[in-house]
């Protein structure tokens, strides 16, 4: 893989809101309008549909269009990425949290 592509996929998926356009196409797992998914990832229609354009160029989603109606859902690709990603953030919050048990327990010794 190239340098740049490298840089960028990593800059599209450790930032928050492709993240959470992910996590909300993985959550619905049937086609869905691009506004839901601008307001479950609290952002603008247009920044959602350039992050979404990104993510069909690099064989993530694809877009389904019936008239003037555009949904999106995720590739297989998408779906492999987009369940990893909720894994991650499942294992970063248990660590969190078993950190901060830990320094609750320090500050009752005290």
């Amino acid at each position: 893989m190239a340098k740049k592509e490298k840089h960028m996929l990593e800059d599209l998926f450790l930032r928050e809101k492709p993240a959470r356009i992910m996590l909300g196409l993985k959550t619905t797992k049937n086609p869905t309008y691009v506004t839901v998914l601008s307001k479950e990832a609290d952002c603008t229609y247009s920044h959602t549909i350039k992050i979404l354009n990104t993510f069909k160029k690099l064989g993530i989603v694809k877009f389904e269009k019936k008239g003037r109606i555009k949904k999106v859902i995720l590739t297989d690709d998408g779906w492999d990425i987009a369940h990893n990603l909720e894994a991650m953030i499942k294992k970063l919050v248990q660590i969190e949290d078993n950190y901060q048990k830990e320094q609750d327990k320090k500050k009752v010794k005290k």
